[in-house]
Order: C-alpha cells, then structure tokens, then sequence
C-alpha cells in the first residue's frame, strides 16, 4: 500500500466530512425564529440526533418535547426530554415502525397556533415509517429494491405508496399545526419530495409512475401491496416551509478544498453521479490511466450515489464496490489511488464508511489468492479490502449528504 496516498485520503475525508455537519446549517436555520405555539420536535434519518441535539443548543426548553429516530448506533446520548430511538436502516424493522407512531402521538391534537420543528435527513425513508402493508411485506419490498439496483428515486416512489408518513402524509398528520421542516439533503439535485421519501412535502410523483417501477424491475407485490400503488399521496400542502441545510454539492466543494490543501489539482467531474458502482470505480482507473505521467498532481472528484445489483452474497456496499471495481485498472500505476466514502460513515450493511486502493492493491490481493474479477461477482468487497488494510472507518459521522469518490495522482 502507498502510504502516502493512504494518508492523504484519509485526511481529505476527515476534513469533507468535518465540512458538511449540519450543526451550524440548523442553527442558521433556526436563529431569530419566533414560534407563538408549543413546538414539537420531530427528528428523522441518519443525522437526526445530530439535528436534534443543533436544535435543543440553539432552542432550550422552547422545545416542549421531541422524537428523534435514528439509525442503530448513531445517539450520542440524551437530549433534554426528547426520546432517543434506534431503529433499522436499509430495511425498517418494529422499531422503526414504534418510534414513528411515537413521533405521530406527539403531533396529534396540536392547534393551528402550535408548530412541529421537522428535522429530516437522509436514511429516514426505512427509520420513519408507519407501513399501509404488514411490517412483513414492507420488508421484502424493500429488499427487493435493494437487490435490483433501483435508484433512490426510483425506490422512494414505489415506498412512500406504501406509508402513512410517506408523500406528505407526515404534514397532513400535523394538521393543522404548521410543520417547519429542516431538511439535510442526501439526493441528486435535492428533491425535496424524495429525500427520506418526503413525508412533509408534496408528492411530485404518480401511481402510475410508481407501478411502472414495479414492472421494469419485476418486483413481486402480493394484492395488499398493489392496492396501495392505486390510492395517490397528497399533491398540494397549505401547513408547510422548508428549508434545505446541505447537500452533495458542498461535500464536493469541501473535498475538493482538501485536496488543493494538500498539493492536488482538483477536479470536480460531477456531483450527480448515478450509476453501478464498479462502472463508477473502472471509469474513475481509465481517468487515472489517461493522465498517469502527466507531471501534475491531479484528484478528480465525483460526488452523488452509485447502486450495486446484487449477484452474490457476499459482504460490501456500494463505496468500497466501487473502490475495489477500480483496482486492476489502476495495477502497477505509481503514486495513483481510488478512494469512496460515504458521509454518514456507513456503507451499506457494514462497519465500514467506504473503500481505498491504489496501484498496488491489485498485486497485494493476488498474492493472498484473492480474484477481484469473483470478489465483486459475489459482491464481497469488505472482505477483499478488509485483507489489504483497505477499508476507510470513521464511525457514524452525524452528517448524510450522499458519497464522493476521488482519484488522486501524485507527482
């Protein structure tokens, strides 16, 4: 392994990540705000203690109480008089489905004088859910999704027909208090009524949409399911004001800022990238291969989310897929790496945050028997990397805007 690279991607993801906390967008987003009413807090996705604990710092006791659901692991102890749940993410679980109907008695009976403070992020599409179907079915269907390499878009639309917190129903449920909504941004291009499957805003998407979805991946409904994609989610909402805090964008920006730090020439090639993950990790090689003896130190950067079509069963995500797809194109290349983190710190169902390999990555898992060629059939990165010391670990980060990946040559 070069260990210079290796330290150099580490240190540009620490800095990224320290870049896009949502600590300082919340409290802008709060500061000098008068609310006449109670306020009721409500919390929803992988940054969502991180959120809430923003909130409380800058509101104290004029918050009256507060859920806040999030992903195991992520609660970094308590709030105030807010309930702290974990729940599960990518699939929801009965704990998920408890802590949203806390969320939901919190709202009921509150006035048009009353306020619900709405602190979303991304991941709350599985943490936030209230399921029309049995908890049973949501589940398949949902790993159903997961498994064919559906975009989140493209999952979300099919998910907020089967939810009762989905596609504006959360605001409809807080009527007729009006929902101030905080909204930390983990979607291309920020659809506000995607992200976490929008459950305070309105639906742009239809039910035909969401059943032609159904067809092009062949996913399997049982009746109770398909009824649902018949009944349309709320298309206007008279209760609401949002407010994005973050996206994708400023992660790239700060990557790119660390990487100039360091000597790099940055290079931001886009921050909506949207396809398989290894496809992502061999075009990011060739960029690498074109411009191998070039002289400079270059990083070319790509910010967004990749998918990964599952064909094994093995262990990964779709960040260390991608690092590891990008390997044997990079093969014997001095002074050249691929890294992809994700932001939350967590990629896929793993411990780790993404995936680094370099020039000599290739070589080094050859030499411990290991094919990458079969390692992504069965869809086993974690193991590979995990072999070669080339796992990227930070923990949960209490930030989610979306992954970037970044190939870096050194002179």
């Amino acid at each position: 392994m070069n260990q210079v690279l290796r330290a150099h991607a580490d240190s540009i993801v620490a800095a990224s990540i320290q870049a896009v906390q949502p600590d300082a967008a919340v409290r802008r987003a709060l500061e000098g705000r008068q609310f006449p009413g109670r306020v009721a807090l409500v919390a929803a996705g992988k940054a969502a203690w991180q959120m809430a604990k923003a909130a409380h710092d800058c509101l104290g006791s004029r918050i009256d109480a507060g859920v806040v659901v999030t992903k195991y692991g992520h609660v970094k102890g308590p709030i105030a008089n807010f309930a702290c749940r974990e729940a599960g993410h990518p699939v929801p679980d009965e704990n998920s489905f408890a802590a949203t109907q806390e969320a939901l008695d919190l709202v009921s009976g509150l006035t048009a004088e009353d306020t619900v403070l709405f602190l979303l992020s991304g991941g709350g599409s599985a943490l936030f859910e209230k399921p029309l179907v049995s908890g049973a079915v949501l589940q398949d269907i949902t790993g159903q999704l997961l498994a064919c390499g559906a975009d989140i878009v493209e999952m979300n639309t099919v998910r907020k027909r089967l939810s009762a917190v989905k596609g504006g129903r959360f605001a409809q449920a807080c009527a007729p208090a009006r929902v101030v909504s905080v909204v930390l941004s983990d979607i291309l291009g920020d659809p506000l009524d995607m992200i976490a499957s929008g459950p305070a805003c309105p639906d742009g998407s239809t039910c035909a949409q969401a059943k032609a979805i159904v067809e092009k991946y062949s996913l399997r409904l049982p009746p109770e399911a398909r009824a649902c994609l018949e009944q349309e989610t709320p298309k206007e909402l008279d209760n609401v004001e949002t407010r994005i805090t973050g996206s994708v964008r400023e992660l790239c920006a700060a990557a790119a800022k660390a990487c100039r730090d360091l000597g790099y020439e940055p290079v931001v090639l886009t921050d909506r990238l949207c396809c398989q993950a290894r496809e992502a990790g061999s075009f990011l090689a060739s960029i690498l291969q074109t411009h191998a003896g070039s002289g400079k130190s270059l990083a070319f950067l790509a910010g967004g989310e990749t998918v990964v079509r599952l064909t094994g069963k093995g262990k990964g995500g779709r960040n260390q897929e991608l690092a590891l797809a990008a390997a044997s194109g990079i093969a014997g290349l001095p002074n050249a790496a691929v890294f992809s983190v994700g932001s939350d710190g967590t990629d896929g169902p793993t411990d780790a945050a993404g995936g680094y390999t370099d020039g000599e990555t290739d070589a080094l898992l050859k030499s411990k028997g290991i094919d990458v060629y079969q390692v992504l059939q069965n869809n086993d990165a974690y193991h590979a990397l995990q072999a070669v010391d080339g796992l990227i670990v930070t923990g949960p980060t209490g930030t989610n805007v979306n992954d970037v990946a970044v190939a870096l040559l050194r002179a």
